[in-house]
């Protein structure tokens, strides 16, 4: 029912509406999407930061059965005492088949939220969180997935990915990941910065406040910020550094934060 209520409500607030009137268009009978940007554009608003309750609303939106021993998404087992009374029952949305609102991060898969009769997002933890104490995404896990060996014991294969998990999180903050590992769990590929064009120290005193682009004074256009870097082919390294099986830096996290301590700052 909430799907195609939501879907009339959209379509409504983009049809004209004879209720509306704009001073300076006092014949057109505006859309409320359209009267609402004329009044903002007039009045602008007071924006309002989300609190810690409004964060777990974003991340994306999967629907899930509640089974006898919690959610299962992924290989991955979901559990809290708070599922007690659904466990197997339906959820009473007739157009998702029964199934349970769940919403889950992509980059720190350790908790879910599951929405429950009484409107609100309750936090169900991984069954195996203690092993994982960082943040970990969705290309982290299937790495892991990949490089665990399949069992057909579910309980016992999962505790295999946590304990794989765990040891690539160690292997990071100790330096001992591969350049995969390492690439892999800061979300890109290692990069080479160009180094710095030369100058002259005559030159540099020149510049003052027009050093904007190095050994060009005065550079103030962006179309000729490419003509200031130095071109030169970068030296080729012998340390091992493109192979993908020599040591990485160490690793110093992805940098997420908790929703809820967010909240709390602001």
């Amino acid at each position: 029912m909430q799907d195609p209520l939501d879907e009339r409500v959209v379509r409504r607030h983009h049809r004209p509406h004879e209720g509306l009137r704009h001073p300076v268009m006092p014949r057109v009978a505006p859309a409320p999407n359209r009267m609402w940007a004329a009044l903002v554009a007039a009045c602008g608003y007071v924006s309002v930061p989300p609190t810690g309750g409004d964060y777990p609303e974003l991340p994306p939106v999967q629907w899930q059965a509640v089974g006898e021993r919690g959610i299962r998404i992924d290989h991955r087992t979901h559990d809290h005492e708070v599922l007690g009374p659904y466990r197997g029952q339906p959820s009473g949305v007739v157009a998702r088949g029964g199934k349970w609102e769940v919403h889950h991060n992509p980059h720190d898969a350790r908790q879910i939220w599951i929405r429950l009769p009484d409107g609100e997002l309750t936090e169900v933890p991984w069954i195996h969180r203690d092993h994982a104490h960082h943040p970990f995404n969705d290309r982290t896990w299937q790495y892991v997935i990949t490089v665990t060996a399949l069992r057909s014991d579910r309980d016992r294969y999962e505790a295999d990915l946590a304990d794989a998990l765990d040891q690539l999180m160690r292997r990071a903050h100790t330096g001992h990941t591969t350049r995969v590992e390492h690439a892999l769990l800061a979300r890109g590929t290692p990069t080479r910065t160009p180094p710095p064009a030369r100058r002259s120290a005559h030159e540099g005193r020149e510049q003052g406040l027009g050093d904007v682009l190095p050994g060009r004074p005065g550079g103030d256009s962006l179309d000729e910020l490419d003509d200031g870097l130095d071109e030169s082919p970068l030296p080729e390294s012998d340390t091992g550094e493109d192979d993908p099986d020599s040591p990485a830096p160490p690793y110093r996290g992805l940098g997420l934060y908790d929703a809820h301590e967010e909240a709390l700052k602001w």
